[in-house]
C-alpha cells in the first residue's frame, strides 16, 4: 500500500474525526461509580510517573499494574527511557523536572507524580525544582534519552506562548509513607524544611501516613503537609495495620470483582464496609488514589481532546 504524503495524512485524520461520534462530555466533579475502563477508554491519559522507595523490595510496579487493571492506559505509565512501570527515587530531581515539561508540551496534559516513602520525598523534591525552589532556570528533558535540550523553556501547547520550565504544574502528586527521620539518616539535609510544604506547582496533592510507622519516623501524630500557595492539599492517615513496605502492593484489587467494583464506588467520605470475600490490602489507599487519579485523567484528557478537535 502505498505511504499517504503528510498533506492526505492530515486530511485523512480529520475526515475520521468528523465522522467518529461525538464523546459524552463526563461530569469530572461526580465520578463515583463511573467505570473508567469503559466510560473513558480512548481518553488521552496524562503521563503518571511512579517513583518506588530507597530499599524497593516492592516497587511501584504493583501500583502500575493496578492502575491498568482500572482501566488507566499502560503507555502512560511506561516510561519512555526503558518501558519500566517504576522508577528509582535516587534520581536527578531536576531531570526529571524537565521531563515532566517535555510531557506537558507534547501531551497538552499536565503530569502526575506518586511515589512511595523516599520517592513521595522525591515527588516533593521535583514539585519544589518546579516552583523554582532550587534553581531559577532547568532545562527541558527527553525522557527517551534522559538528555537535557538546549532550552529552558518550553511553547505552551494552549496559548501558543513561549515560558520557562519553572512554573511548569503537575495535576496532581502524592507521597505514600514519606517520613522525616530517614532524610536525616540519608543527609537529606536541604529536604528537611521542605519535605512537608506544597507548592503551587501541584494543583492537588495527598500525603499519606501509615499510623506508628517506625520506617518513616512516624511513632505519633504524623507532621501534616501544608500548602504554601493554592495548592490543594489533603493528609490521610492510614492504619496502623498497613505496612510501610508493602503500601504499594495493589495489584490484586483490580483483579478482584468486589474490591474493584468497591473502589469505582469509592468517594472521600464513604462508609460502605470493606468486601469480607477477597483479599482488602491496601484498599483504602488504592482507592483514594484511584479517586483522585480518575478525576484529573477526566480533567485533563478532556481538555486536550478539546484542544485537538478540529473546530
Amino acid at each position: 500500500m502505498p505511504r499517504l504524503s503528510p498533506r492526505l495524512r492530515a486530511l485523512a485524520f480529520l475526515l475520521l474525526a468528523a465522522a467518529a461520534p461525538a464523546r459524552a462530555a463526563l461530569d469530572c466533579a461526580a465520578l463515583a461509580g463511573v467505570d473508567a475502563a469503559v466510560a473513558m477508554r480512548g481518553l488521552p491519559a496524562p503521563r503518571i510517573v511512579n517513583l518506588h522507595g530507597s530499599v524497593p523490595i516492592v516497587t511501584m510496579e504493583p501500583f502500575a499494574e493496578f492502575l491498568v487493571g482500572m482501566g488507566y492506559p499502560e503507555a502512560s505509565l511506561r516510561d519512555p527511557f526503558d518501558g519500566a512501570l517504576t522508577r528509582s527515587s535516587f534520581a536527578d530531581s531536576a531531570e526529571l523536572a524537565g521531563a515532566l515539561a517535555w510531557f506537558y508540551e507534547r501531551d497538552a496534559m499536565r503530569p502526575m507524580l506518586v511515589g512511595h516513602s523516599q520517592g513521595g520525598m522525591m515527588v516533593m523534591r521535583v514539585l519544589h525544582e518546579l516552583a523554582g525552589g532550587f534553581d531559577d532556570a532547568i532545562a527541558v528533558v527527553d525522557p527517551s534519552t534522559r538528555t537535557a535540550l538546549p532550552r529552558t523553556t518550553l511553547r505552551d501547547p494552549y496559548t501558543g506562548d513561549e515560558r520557562p520550565v519553572v512554573g511548569t504544574q503537575v495535576a496532581y502528586a502524592s507521597a505514600i509513607a514519606t517520613g522525616t527521620l530517614p532524610r536525616l539518616l540519608l543527609g537529606q539535609w536541604t529536604m528537611i524544611p521542605k519535605l512537608r510544604k506544597v507548592p503551587d506547582s501541584a494543583l492537588e496533592f495527598t500525603g499519606f501516613a501509615i499510623a506508628f510507622d517506625p520506617i518513616a519516623g512516624n511513632l505519633g501524630e504524623p507532621e501534616p503537609y501544608v500548602a504554601t500557595g493554592t495548592c490543594a492539599v489533603r493528609n490521610v492517615l492510614l492504619p496502623a495495620s498497613y505496612s510501610h513496605i508493602g503500601a504499594p502492593a495493589m495489584e490484586h484489587l483490580a483483579r478482584q470483582p468486589s474490591t474493584r467494583a468497591w473502589i469505582v464506588a469509592w468517594q472521600p467520605g464513604a462508609t460502605t464496609p470493606v468486601p469480607q470475600d477477597a483479599d482488602v490490602r491496601n484498599i483504602e489507599l488504592a482507592a483514594d488514589l484511584w479517586y483522585s487519579i480518575r478525576r484529573h485523567w477526566c480533567l485533563e484528557g478532556q481538555r486536550a481532546a478539546a484542544l485537538r478537535t478540529p473546530s
